[in-house]
């Protein structure tokens, strides 16, 4: 059995952990909440520490810190999961799903998570490059 499979996530080691993020990009795109609603609106606009080539954070480490408003999951209720993309490894497992065949943990290539349609890499612009994150709305991400 896999440990994804076998372990709860607060019972995973880091490194357990951190390969469950199957390097996507979904939870670095910008969100919008609607004020009436609290629905969340994805955009199609990225931190501008995400490298588009790889869809990884380029001071992960220090990404809360440079970022104010990035997330460490960690820190979070894993009930409150809910927010992330419906593909994500944390939400899936959460919810009581198993990954998916192209995650690359279960392919064994992270080339899959592209090839799956998956990745950011083909739509994400950065922060930098766009002045009303309104206008980047993209309805069909969940």
């Amino acid at each position: 059995m896999n440990f994804w499979e076998t372990k709860s996530l607060s019972e995973m080691t880091t490194e357990e952990w951190e390969s469950l993020c199957d390097g996507c990009g979904k939870c670095c795109l910008n969100k919008l909440e609607d004020e009436d609603s609290g629905k969340l609106f994805f955009t199609s606009v990225v931190c501008n520490l995400i490298d588009l080539d790889t869809c990884r954070c380029t001071k992960y480490s220090d990404r809360t810190i440079l970022v104010p408003e990035c997330i460490d999951l960690k820190q979070h209720d894993f009930k409150e999961y809910n927010w992330l993309p419906a593909t994500c490894a944390y939400r899936l497992l959460v919810d009581g799903k198993t990954l998916p065949s192209w995650h690359p943990l279960v392919s064994g290539t992270q080339e899959m998570v592209k090839e799956a349609g998956v990745s950011i890499c083909s739509y994400a612009m950065k922060e930098s490059e766009v002045d009303d994150l309104e206008d980047h709305i993209i309805e069909w991400l969940e």
